[in-house]
């Protein structure tokens, strides 16, 4: 396995853990008290708050914090810019930092560039948040949300592609029993 790389630039505080082959890069920050996955990619500019678990092969993009309350599965995609707030009700004047609330984000997840978590709500396995897209409440797995709010217009296999009304992934051949409200993986195309 590859050699963990520490840019000169960037900051692991000690208390922090950092696995096997992951790479920290330009003026990043890992806080205290967090935990960084094996084969994770923390692009420039990056902030992880105290006590933020990040899987293992994570990829998070250039100008990313990720703030405590918010926990991060294995294989997620965080794109460049996409913000995770951490209290519903900010003021500069209170601290509230008891107040942060809990953001699971699941397996295999992609997060857009640009888009907003709103802290409390999780990110369901393999789920897709489109560019810019303001997550307001909890997202399903496999689902793609897209907008201001955030809502569902579709299903996401495991490998990303969009999901016909088949259920069928037309790139993979994993098949999927969808419903209203719900997707899941019912067998592998492999």
């Amino acid at each position: 396995m590859a050699e963990t790389f520490i840019h000169e630039t960037a900051v692991v505080d000690e208390g922090a853990a950092v696995g096997e082959g992951s790479r920290i890069w330009h003026f990043s920050h890992v806080s205290a008290g967090a935990i960084i996955g094996a084969r994770c990619v923390l692009g420039q500019n990056v902030f992880i708050g105290p006590g933020v678990s990040i899987g293992h092969g994570v990829k998070i993009q250039n100008n990313v914090s990720v703030y405590s309350g918010v926990s991060v599965g294995d294989d997620v995609f965080l794109g460049p810019s996409c913000v995770f707030t951490n209290v519903l009700t900010p003021r500069a004047h209170i601290e509230r930092k008891d107040e942060f609330a809990r953001t699971p984000v699941g397996r295999g997840v992609t997060v857009g560039a640009n888009a907003t978590i709103v802290c409390g709500h999780a990110l369901g396995d393999y789920a897709l948040v489109g560019a810019g897209a303001v997550v307001t409440r909890e997202v399903a797995p496999h689902a793609v949300v897209v907008g201001n709010p955030a809502r569902r217009v579709g299903w996401a296999c495991r490998c990303g592609e969009m999901l016909p009304d088949s259920g069928v992934c037309e790139r993979c051949g994993d098949q999927y029993e969808i419903d209203r409200d719900r997707c899941t993986r019912v067998s592998s195309g492999a």
